[in-house]
């Protein structure tokens, strides 16, 4: 069980990977996004991919220890659901917040297993 555990804790991180670039190559926000990196709106999602690299780093934390997955599942709880509740409320726009909502949605399948072996698992 601890393999597949560890796993999914790695299918979590290699989600979070691809939006964490843009931090070291911000012209990646406008392939992923359709939005120029040097406005505001660049600024913000360039430091999005900062949070999603912190992310990316909790995963693997928890990946290599399990003392780490209780607090990285509630981590990667809140950013993945938080974002999917956004994205229901702002109508279910199409482009690449679609793309982004079905990887999270995808997703949720390997956050319940690791939030069920964090917090249920003896």
């Amino acid at each position: 069980m601890e393999l597949l555990t560890k796993f999914a804790w790695g299918a979590l991180a290699l989600i979070h990977l691809m939006p964490s670039v843009p931090l070291f190559r911000p012209k990646m926000i406008e392939t992923l996004y359709g939005v120029e990196p040097s406005g505001d709106i660049g600024v913000l999602l360039t430091h999005r991919s900062g949070l999603f690299l912190a992310i990316l780093v909790t995963s693997v934390f928890a990946l290599l220890s399990v003392e780490a997955r209780r607090l990285a599942s509630v981590v990667l709880a809140v950013s993945m659901i938080s974002f999917l509740i956004l994205y229901v409320r702002a109508g279910l726009p199409v482009g690449p917040l679609k793309k982004i909502a079905i990887a999270d949605a995808i997703d949720l399948v390997p956050l319940a297993f690791v939030i069920w072996q964090a917090w249920f698992v003896k």
